[in-house]
């Protein structure tokens, strides 16, 4: 009689594999994760904005401002580069020892930031707080995807509010600043509690028997197509660093919207997994380009000297928007795979819903009003990164975070063109406080415009591309193929399940042995085949009402 071959998740199931760890032991494994992410993620994201300039008062006489301005606006190009050579790096390496590595990095360059005394030494430390933060982001995405999937939730949703609340968090230790090297150093504690957390998880991982076998690493495709992420980071890079020295505010805008171009043109043709590749891919690009330089804006207008509460009047509406898009996220999770590009499509459709209510309800002086932008937003995006993320595979996750970072520097120079053009409007007409205070918000307010515009043409974009696979039967099968064995092995019950041992294709963990596909299915992967890096925000209204913008 003959046998049945057995699947590779069923054979770990059955005890041939993959010895099975007790359930005791993986729940601590996974509790510290969830931690780890927590806090990780956050310290990654406000690596990104610079704030040097609302220092600037206590930077040394002899130091140019505009020169520390472009130093300080180092660390996100760094991670724009840095990101997709991660991602190749961690399907090699594991997840583990880069996390520990990216965290060490970040705190190493907090301890030598009290030390730093010109543009240059700040250039090299802002480097190392972006490539850390960019070894960091996707060290955490591949930790993640080797356990429950509910800790995928956590970190799309941490991912989230993080993006929401990164310019407060770096502003809010300027506050009474006695020396501008804060901007360098702004949480060491954090940092050191995050390192701590990313030394017991890489113990714990070290017992679980995980290390015991090395990864197989990515395929020749798969790390050809995250290695071609790496050419529209290096274009974007370079567009956002020359628009620093003195381009046109339109000529700014026009570079970053061939940027925003790219990126999409790039998620479209280099995806893995058809459909649920290419859906992850532009939710990450809508979501990178809009909301973090949304955010920023946004809470420069809820500043004192805007007619808002001021920073910490901002507290209780980050704290509603946050737990709202953590809840979101965990909610989204819990949904059945065939519903999630039509809950990844809402999501976007309330991040719109967002850049509706900035447009409509900003400024404030608190309230609903304030709430209403924050709360829209980041349960907008924990909704649409988690949908998308939950039907895909780890190297599409990994080729979609590369484009998302990208996409951040992308959206930050379109949002500083738009300033700059509505700053030089302004100052043509009027010399006053006011008409500077009213050409930000009206340069706000153009910007949730050309956001939603953009959000609403990646939705358009998807749902053809959705109605065109769903007219080709034979073509959507194969693409969704690779993305359902993988989670048919993530959903087996027993052991293999409580240690997050996935072995379909694309998944790392399992034995140690590269899953191929199995013999007869057809399934194949497609094709084989000064407006500073990072603006430099406006000096805070709150300390000046006569002083024009720093970097205006």
């Amino acid at each position: 009689m003959a046998v049945p071959q057995m699947k590779p998740a069923q054979a770990v199931a059955a005890g041939s594999t993959v010895p099975a760890r007790a359930l005791t032991s993986s729940l601590p494994l996974d509790v510290v994760l969830g931690l780890l992410v927590a806090v990780a993620l956050p310290l990654a994201i406000v690596a990104i904005p610079n704030t040097v300039s609302v220092v600037s008062a206590l930077l040394p006489p002899d130091v140019m401002q505009i020169d520390m301005v472009r130093a300080h606006g180092l660390a996100l190009p760094a991670m724009v580069l840095t990101v997709p050579l991660a991602a190749v790096a961690v399907r090699r390496m594991r997840a583990a020892p880069i996390l520990v590595g990216g965290l060490t990095l970040l705190a190493l360059a907090d301890a030598a930031g009290g030390y730093a005394g010109s543009p240059l030494v700040v250039g090299i430390l802002r480097v190392a707080h972006g490539i850390g933060a960019g070894l960091l982001v996707p060290a955490t995405l591949v930790a993640v995807w080797e356990r429950p999937r509910f800790l995928r939730a956590v970190w799309a949703g941490v991912l989230a509010v993080s993006l929401l609340a990164a310019q407060a968090m770096a502003l809010w230790p300027l506050d009474e600043a006695t020396s501008w090297r804060i901007t360098l150093q702004p949480y060491p504690m954090l940092t050191g509690v995050a390192l701590a957390l990313a030394a017991l998880y890489l113990v714990l991982w070290l017992r679980s028997g995980q290390s015991a076998t090395a990864g197989p690493g990515p395929s020749a495709a798969e790390r050809g197509r995250l290695l071609m992420a790496t050419t529209p980071a290096v274009g974007i890079v370079v567009l956002a660093l020359g628009a620093t020295f003195e381009w046109a505010p339109e000529l700014i805008v026009v570079a970053a919207m061939l940027s925003v171009l790219a990126l999409l043109g790039l998620a479209s043709v280099g995806t893995f997994e058809g459909m649920n590749g290419r859906t992850l891919a532009y939710t990450m690009v809508a979501v990178g380009v809009v909301t973090l330089p949304t955010a920023a804006q946004v809470t420069y207008v809820g500043l004192g000297g805007l007619g808002g509460p001021g920073l910490s009047g901002l507290w209780p509406a980050f704290a509603v928007a946050g737990a709202a898009g953590l809840v979101a996220a965990v909610l989204a999770g819990q949904l059945k795979d065939a519903v999630m590009p039509l809950v990844a499509a809402g999501g976007l459709v309330v991040v719109v819903g967002g850049l509706c209510a900035v447009r409509f309800l900003l400024p404030a002086a608190g309230g609903p009003a304030l709430i209403i932008p924050f709360l829209l937003l980041a349960v907008g995006a924990a909704t649409a990164l988690t949908s998308a993320l939950r039907p895909s595979g780890a190297g599409a996750a990994l080729f979609a975070l590369s484009l998302f970072f990208p996409g951040v520097l992308a959206g930050f120079m379109l949002g500083s063109g738009i300033l700059l053009l509505r700053l030089s409007e302004a100052t043509k007409k009027a010399t006053s406080a006011q008409a500077l205070v009213d050409a930000y918000v009206s340069a706000l307010h153009f910007w949730a415009l050309v956001g939603g515009a953009l959000v609403v043409v990646v939705i358009t974009i998807g749902a053809i591309l959705a109605r065109r696979a769903a007219a080709s039967p034979g073509t959507a099968a194969a693409g969704l193929a690779v993305g359902e064995e993988e989670k048919a092995a993530a959903d087996t019950p027993g052991p293999a399940s409580e240690q997050g041992a996935e072995t379909g294709p694309g998944s790392w963990q399992g034995a140690g042995a590269k899953p191929e596909p199995e013999q007869g299915t057809g399934v194949k992967l497609e094709s084989e085949q000064e407006a500073p890096a990072v603006p430099s925000p406006m000096s805070s209204p709150e300390d000046s009402g006569e002083d024009r913008p720093a970097d205006a």
